[in-house]
């Protein structure tokens, strides 16, 4: 996936309230369960169905590091539909989103101003509308460039303009060289 795209899977997948599985084995039967048999979880996967057979049977217990990696990341992205959709809605319309960034930034303003990019790191918290911004934008398959695009505006519109109390005149905010970056919900 991507930066933006993997931190706001992590700050939903920081509202489930059962782990997901963590061995070969129940990931294997979760997605069998899940798709309607062994044939769409190998064609998913790309390994033969008896492979997936084995795996759901523990013949096999310890899958290739590839393959844990896919495997994993399909379970999790089928993990709890509905809370992963509640924590979605509730950031979108009361909650917000919280982003820890560092990163360069700066902006375009009028000349006489200082609007040299600098590394900063920045923990703010961003409102629902961005919030719900960012999460259709990601389920619309965005990318990234368009995801960091939403956060440099509402870094703008939160952080340099403070709601419209300051810095009216400013015209972009450049947001790039990112080194950290983690969402919260």
């Amino acid at each position: 996936m991507s930066l933006f795209g993997d931190g706001l899977e992590k700050a939903v997948q920081k509202a489930f309230t059962r782990p997901a599985p963590k061995n070969a084995g129940p990931q294997m039967r979760y997605l069998v369960k899940q798709l309607g048999g062994t044939k769409p979880v190998a064609q998913m996967l790309r390994v033969s169905q008896r492979t997936v057979e084995r795996y759901v049977k523990d013949q096999i217990k310890k899958p290739r590091a590839d393959l844990a990696a896919r495997l994993e990341r399909e379970v999790k992205k089928r993990w709890q539909p509905q809370i992963r959709a509640k924590a979605r809605a509730k950031a979108a319309s009361t909650g917000g989103i919280v982003i820890d960034a560092r990163a360069r930034m700066g902006y375009t303003a009028p000349i006489g101003s200082t609007d040299q990019d600098r590394i900063r790191h920045l923990t703010i918290a961003l409102p629902p509308i961005y919030a719900a911004r960012l999460f259709d934008a990601q389920e619309q398959g965005a990318t990234d460039a368009r995801l960091q695009e939403i956060a440099a505006e509402a870094l703008k519109e939160v952080y340099f303009q403070d709601g419209g109390r300051r810095a009216g005149s400013l015209e972009e905010v450049r947001f790039t060289d990112i080194e950290h970056l983690e969402f919260e919900l």
